[in-house]
């Protein structure tokens, strides 16, 4: 029998690696054949657009390496070289994604969701990068497991929409709900397992 850690660990890194290709689709289908529900992004705001679908699947891609253990201790100069295009990628299309929100037909709440997923996707990136350089590396570790689960969004949001539709829902209501239930239950998620890691251990009670 595969261990449960192991078997998580194959499913993060073949959700992360899986989605991160598919969400390249448009390289070789065009945007309209494989994302027609946002061409018009495409057409309106395509610095933004192509900035977000491009770069976002790279961080979400990127991001596996960077929890890899063996890596960060025996290549740790390679570890902080992803780590820097993993956090270039945040940016660039963090600041894409914060366009697209703005200017979404989904309807406010839909885009009041995914502004600020964005948002908090730039913000928990950027404290995780200045606390490495401030070599605060315990705080970096809490900053970036912060960032892992909004980048994870990608994942939970491609999972969650045919699971919608597949239950009967309503597409436009499905996407509103789906706007901030991709993201708010993976952060809830990472906060849960920070504080259950930083709780201290129970002294042993007496024979």
């Amino acid at each position: 029998m595969i261990p449960l850690t192991h078997a998580r660990r194959t499913l993060f890194w073949l959700l992360s690696l899986g989605i991160a290709l598919v969400s390249w689709r448009f390289l070789v289908l065009g945007v309209h054949a494989s994302m027609e529900f946002v061409e018009y992004h495409a057409i309106a705001h395509p610095l933004a657009f192509f900035a977000h679908v491009g770069l976002a699947p790279l961080a979400l891609a990127l991001m596996p390496f960077q929890f890899w253990k063996g890596l960060r201790s025996r290549r740790p100069a390679l570890h902080r070289r992803i780590g820097r295009a993993y956090a270039l990628a945040i940016l660039l299309a963090g600041l894409g994604a914060l366009s697209l929100a703005w200017h979404s037909k989904a309807g406010p709440v839909a885009a009041s969701g995914f502004f600020l997923l964005g948002l908090l996707w730039l913000t928990s990136t950027a404290a995780g990068v200045w606390q490495a350089r401030a070599r605060r590396f315990a705080a970096h570790r809490r900053w970036m497991i912060r960032s892992a689960a909004l980048t994870f969004a990608a994942v939970t949001l491609r999972l969650y929409l045919p699971l919608g539709q597949l239950l009967g829902f309503d597409f436009d209501r499905a996407y509103t709900v789906i706007a901030w239930a991709c993201w708010v239950p993976n952060l809830l998620l990472a906060e849960w397992l920070l504080r259950r890691d930083k709780a201290p251990v129970p002294a042993a009670l007496p024979a």
